[in-house]
């Protein structure tokens, strides 16, 4: 089994890490373009023509299925992802956790770029799932790009800085944005109000990596061989993964658990 993913740049780690859990057998293709990042900022067709190149050199690889493991492309990319793709490549796209999070009651705060945060995309998901529940849109300037480059006085400034502007007596934060799955933590710290209940934080990592595997019939299986290999596409040609990846946890365990090839 291969499972390739995309992003513009470390953003797929969270989903890769996720599938890693799921299949720890899977051979992995992580293909992105660090240098065009972030993409939140571009035109669509802009956004798009970068998502297909990056996808073809994962598609060369012949995988079993692609996740587009970023927000953005999946607004903008994934109907051409899929024209260019499928059905020969599965292709599954990343959604914002707004109807997990909504299910859960209110309110609720959606950290997102600021190209999404108020987009007609995320104000019909709101709109369909969400439903009666007080839902705050809270923009992040700069924070994807942090995480993207290890930043850490960066990204601390950007999370308290979207903190200020989420409500204090929120339960539930939807990542918005597949880079901020992996300063979870930080988030949850900087939101969490202490006479509160324990803020809940929705990513989409787990439940891209689950529909990847249905999409292709196959079965969780946790406790497999840990044989999967790992490929590394920078800009289409082969590489390693970038050092700010190892900074963090989702990056650690993906270049322990599998050999570079």
């Amino acid at each position: 089994m291969k499972i390739a993913l995309m992003d513009s740049g470390i953003g797929l780690l969270a989903a890769a890490a996720a599938v890693r859990r799921l299949r720890p057998d899977a051979e992995l293709v992580v293909s992105s373009d660090p240098g065009s990042m972030p993409w939140g900022p571009r035109t669509p067709e802009d956004v798009t023509a970068r998502a297909l190149a990056v996808a073809r050199a994962a598609a060369a690889l012949r995988p079993d299925a692609l996740i587009v493991a970023c927000n953005t492309a999946s607004v903008h990319a994934l109907p051409a992802l899929r024209a260019a793709l499928e059905p020969a490549l599965p292709v599954i796209g990343t959604v914002p956790a707004i109807k997990p999070a909504a299910a859960g009651g209110g309110p609720v705060a959606i950290w997102a770029t600021p190209a999404t945060t108020g987009s007609p995309y995320q104000r019909g998901l709101i709109a369909e799932f969400a439903g009666a529940v007080d839902v705050t849109e809270v923009p992040c300037p700069g924070l994807a790009d942090a995480v993207e480059h290890g930043d850490e006085p960066g990204i601390d400034r950007a999370v308290a800085a979207a903190a200020a502007l989420t409500p204090p007596g929120v339960r539930a934060v939807v990542l918005g944005c597949t880079h901020y799955e992996l300063v979870a933590d930080r988030i949850r710290a900087a939101v969490q109000q202490p006479d509160r209940p324990p803020l809940v934080l929705h990513g989409s990592a787990g439940a891209v990596a689950a529909q990847a595997l249905r999409r292709i019939g196959a079965e969780a299986a946790p406790t497999a061989e840990p044989s999967g290999t790992l490929t590394v596409l920078l800009a289409g040609r082969p590489g390693t993964l970038p050092e700010p990846a190892l900074a963090y946890a989702e990056g650690r365990t993906l270049q322990a658990a599998a050999p570079a090839r």
